[in-house]
C-alpha cells in the first residue's frame, strides 16, 4: 500500500491565538509545520512550543521571508495580526500582501481567520458566509479590504479559505477577554468582570475546536473550491452574562461577584493609546447581539467540533491556581482596571 506523504503547511503568527491553536490541531492530523518567526530559539523555548513544530527565521512583514519560508508548501496559514491594535491600516494589510506573494509563488491555499468585525449588529444579528458586509467601525472597514484582496486574488488563480469565528478562548498561551478582563487574578479569583450588557447575547469560539475545525476542511481539500468562506458557531451564549457565570462554576463558588467593565477608563485613555482606542472600537460587540450562523460549515463537515462550556472554560483557567497568562494587552487592560 502506498503510503500517502505528508502535507506541508506554514504558519504566519503561530504565537498567537488562532495560530498556536491551527499549529497543534494540524500537528495531530498528520501535518508538518512550519512557523516563520522573528526569534525561532525564543519561540521554540516560549509558551508556544510544540513538539514537531519547525520554527522558521523571518519577518512576516518581508516578502522575500515569507516566500523563502513557504517553499513546497501545500498551505500557508495567515495568523498575523498587528499586536495590541497598533498600526492596522498600514501593518495588517502589508503583512497580508506577503502571504499572498508566498502562497502564490508555492502554489499553496490559502487560510485567513475572519472575524465580525466586518458586520454591523444593527444591520442584521445574524450573518451567513453571504450576508453583506457594511462595517461600522475602523478595524472593521480594514478586514473588509482585506477579504476583498483575497477574493480579487482568488479570481487570479490563488486557493483561499477564511474561516470566521467569534472571541477567541482556550487554554495557554492564548489570550483572551476572558484571561485579560474577565479572569485576572493569579490564583483562585475573588470576582469576575463581565464587559457587556449582561442581557445581550455573544459568540466565543474556543480554540480548540477551532484549530480542529480548520484541520477537517483542510483534510477536505479536493471538495474546497477555489475561494471557500465558512462560519464557525461555536458557543453562542444568550444571555451572554452566562460566560461569567461558567466562571463561577469552574471556582466552584456561584456566588462570586460579577462586576461590571470599567469602559470609563478605556475611554478616558483611549485618545492617547492606540490599544484602549482598539478596546473602544469594539464595544458595540458587547452591547448588540451578533450571530455567526454555521450551517453551511455543519454541512460540509457533518457536523462542528463542540467542547461543552463548562470544559472549555476550565481547560482555558487551569485549576483557576495557575497563573493566569500575561501579555502586554492583558497588562494595559488589567492597568485600567486597577
Amino acid at each position: 500500500m502506498t503510503q500517502v506523504p505528508a502535507r506541508t503547511t506554514l504558519i504566519i503568527g503561530a504565537t498567537g491565538a488562532f495560530g498556536h491553536a491551527a499549529a497543534q490541531a494540524l500537528l495531530a492530523h498528520g501535518w508538518r509545520v512550519r512557523a516563520l518567526t522573528r526569534d525561532p530559539e525564543a519561540a521554540a523555548q516560549g509558551p508556544a512550543r510544540l513538539d514537531g513544530l519547525q520554527w522558521i527565521r523571518g519577518d512576516a512583514m518581508t516578502p522575500a521571508d515569507v516566500i523563502a519560508a513557504a517553499a513546497g508548501a501545500d498551505v500557508v496559514v495567515h495568523a498575523a495580526n498587528p499586536p495590541r491594535y497598533r498600526g492596522w491600516p498600514r501593518l495588517a494589510p502589508a503583512m497580508l500582501e506577503s502571504s499572498i506573494a508566498a502562497a502564490e509563488a508555492a502554489g499553496a491555499r490559502l487560510v485567513f481567520p475572519g472575524t465580525v468585525y466586518n458586520f454591523d449588529p444593527t444591520d442584521q444579528p445574524v450573518i451567513c458566509e453571504d450576508s453583506p458586509q457594511r462595517p461600522s467601525n475602523p478595524k472593521g472597514a480594514i478586514r473588509v479590504a482585506m477579504e476583498r484582496r483575497l477574493e480579487a486574488a482568488s479570481k487570479q488563480g490563488l486557493r483561499v479559505l477564511i474561516l470566521r469565528a467569534g472571541d477567541f478562548f482556550g487554554p495557554p498561551p492564548s489570550n483572551s477577554w476572558l484571561t485579560a478582563a474577565m479572569v485576572t487574578a493569579k490564583g483562585r479569583p475573588g470576582k469576575v468582570v463581565y464587559p457587556g450588557d449582561p442581557k445581550v447575547g455573544r459568540a466565543w469560539a474556543y480554540l480548540p475546536d477551532l484549530g480542529e475545525t480548520l484541520a477537517r476542511l483542510l483534510d477536505q481539500e479536493g471538495r474546497l473550491g477555489r475561494f471557500a468562506r465558512f462560519h464557525f458557531g461555536g458557543h453562542w451564549l444568550s444571555p451572554g452574562v452566562e460566560m461569567a457565570e461558567a466562571v463561577r462554576r469552574a471556582a466552584g463558588d456561584p456566588r462570586l461577584p460579577i462586576r461590571p467593565f470599567p469602559w470609563f477608563a478605556i475611554r478616558a485613555m483611549a485618545p492617547f493609546n492606540e490599544t484602549f482606542q482598539g478596546l473602544l472600537d469594539t464595544r458595540y460587540l458587547w452591547r448588540q447581539p451578533l450571530r455567526l450562523d454555521n450551517a453551511r460549515l455543519v454541512e460540509f463537515l457533518g457536523a462542528e467540533p463542540h467542547t461543552p462550556l463548562d470544559e472549555a472554560v476550565r481547560a482555558s483557567l487551569p485549576g483557576l491556581t495557575a497563573p493566569v497568562p500575561r501579555t502586554a494587552e492583558g497588562a494595559l487592560v488589567r492597568a485600567a482596571m486597577a
